[in-house]
């Protein structure tokens, strides 16, 4: 996605990614993934974003003589059970973590669900399944699971990275208590076919993760401001924005709740370029939830079109880049 500039003084604009203390990172999702098809174009991508929903309609047609089948799939973001993991998830429980949907032509389909348990590159599936063992490697069922096995699989699993015990006392033993800490690989996926010479339609959509960290992170009075450097390049700070959240900075108070903090978002947009040629219309909407909010990303010739939304069209459109959104969004 080529790099431009949304800038708002009257509560535009939304954060970027940092790490700090009560920081939760974005898991980033995207749209579906295919086998690269030069037969295929994709006539048309709307893509609407917000903080509780991304809905994405595709248009495709294959300029073929012959009909055509492929398989199609959606990369869910990798969890893990490691303690540095710490990213924004709200469900630990259930496979289809984002509520993932898919439709084409206006007929459900039900994908099917490939999961793989990684430790470094290891896999370790088969192991885990083969013990009775759920693959969340988050779920409460999971650590449940784990703390009935026998104590000699156990050490095996503590020996092989697949569990931790997070059970210390230093004045007195304790029973141990595993936790997972692999890496959870998801993917659904199904097999379509595209006639030749018609129009396929798809429609999908999930909950995204919505990352953030309590504080503005990227203001500073310091000449040098490396984390500044990142937000304009991640998300097209421009100056009026930075002045802005400089102003929110000055007033914050923690003590009364009335402070600004970070949000963050982010859309796998450069696996559009798998198909035929660019895309031929490409529409992008952006709710940023709450007039109060401040928005910021990357685009061109994007435009406000509702109180909270906003809108980026083009033509003949390949993406190279992918989309990363900053919030700034009030405590209270």
């Amino acid at each position: 996605m080529k790099t431009g500039i949304l800038t708002a003084l009257g509560g535009l604009m939304l954060a970027g990614a940092a790490m700090a203390n009560d920081t939760s990172a974005v898991l980033e999702a995207g749209g579906l993934v295919y086998t690269r098809q030069d037969e295929v174009e994709m006539l048309s991508e709307d893509l609407f974003i917000s903080q509780d929903e991304v809905r994405v309609d595709y248009v495709f047609k294959n300029q073929g003589k012959a009909d055509l089948e492929t398989l199609v799939a959606f990369p869910m973001p990798e969890i893990s059970g490691a303690p540095d993991f710490n990213a924004a998830l709200d469900d630990f429980e259930h496979d289809n973590f984002m509520g993932f949907t898919v439709s084409q032509d206006g007929q459900s389909i039900e994908p099917q669900l490939q999961q793989r348990v990684k430790v470094g590159n290891i896999d370790m599936t088969e192991e885990v399944r083969s013990k009775g063992v759920s693959l969340l490697p988050l779920s409460q069922k999971t650590r449940d699971e784990i703390a009935k096995l026998p104590p000699e699989v156990q050490k095996d699993w503590e020996t092989r990275g697949l569990i931790l015990n997070s059970a210390y006392d230093l004045e007195n033993p304790v029973a141990p208590e595993y936790d997972a800490v692999w890496t959870l690989d998801t993917v659904y996926w199904w097999r379509t076919t595209f006639p030749a010479g018609k129009e396929v339609k798809v429609h999908h959509s999930y909950k995204p993760s919505v990352g953030g960290t309590v504080a503005i992170t990227f203001v500073s009075e310091e000449p040098e401001n490396e984390q500044l450097d990142i937000y304009r390049d991640r998300y097209c700070i421009d100056d009026d924005f930075y002045k802005v959240a400089a102003k929110l900075e000055k007033q914050q108070n923690y003590e009364t709740g009335n402070y600004y903090y970070e949000k963050w978002l982010s859309y796998i947009l450069t696996t559009g370029a798998n198909w035929a040629g660019p895309i031929g219309n490409f529409k992008l909407t952006v709710d940023k939830g709450d007039t109060r909010n401040f928005i910021s990303f990357c685009g061109e010739n994007v435009r406000k079109v509702g109180p909270t939304t906003f809108e980026m069209t083009a033509t003949d459109f390949f993406p190279d880049k992918d989309l990363q959104i900053l919030l700034l969004a009030p405590a209270n």
